[in-house]
Order: structure tokens, then sequence, then C-alpha cells
């Protein structure tokens, strides 16, 4: 039987691989770079399932729309993590 903190620490690895991926990708945003290096590709190809809902999210809200000039869904993604990480310890660890 798997203990509940192998389960929160399978949690808590992915969720810090995909923060830091998803941290990577908005520095990436800063610069030209060529969308069809690997390594770039693997970083959108990681992140956009979390980013992509979360923005269109973003998109239909009070706060987003036609006129946002910056994309507040990493922000958004790293905060939900977090609450998720949370949950998962109290259910978890206890």
């Amino acid at each position: 039987m798997i203990s509940g903190g192998l389960i929160y620490m399978a949690i808590y690895y992915l969720i810090r691989i995909l923060n830091a991926l998803i941290f990577v990708r908005v520095i990436l945003s800063w610069f030209p770079v060529n969308r069809n290096n690997p390594f770039i590709k693997f970083v959108y190809i990681m992140t956009e399932p979390v980013l992509g809902p979360l923005r269109s999210i973003l998109d239909r809200s009070p706060l987003g729309g036609a006129g946002m000039m910056l994309d507040f869904s990493p922000v958004l993604a790293i905060f939900v993590f977090e609450i998720v990480l949370r949950v998962a310890a109290i259910i978890l660890l206890r």
C-alpha cells in the first residue's frame, strides 16, 4: 500500500517542476527566441495544458478581455498549484 506521504511527495515534486517550467516560459517570453528549438518546444508542451485553460478563464473574466497587455495565467497557475499543494498536505499528511 502506498502511504500518503509518498503521494504527497510525488504531487510536491510535480508541482515544483511545473512551477519551474512556468517560470522558464515567462523568462523566455521576454526574449525573441526561436520557438522551433527543442527545449523551448518542450517547455511550451509541458506548460500549455495548464496555462491555456487558465488563459481562457481570464479572458472571460472582468479582468481579462481584448485589452489585456499582460498574461496573468502564470501567476494564477502558481497560485492554484500552491493551494493544491496545501490541500494535499492537509488530506494526505494527517
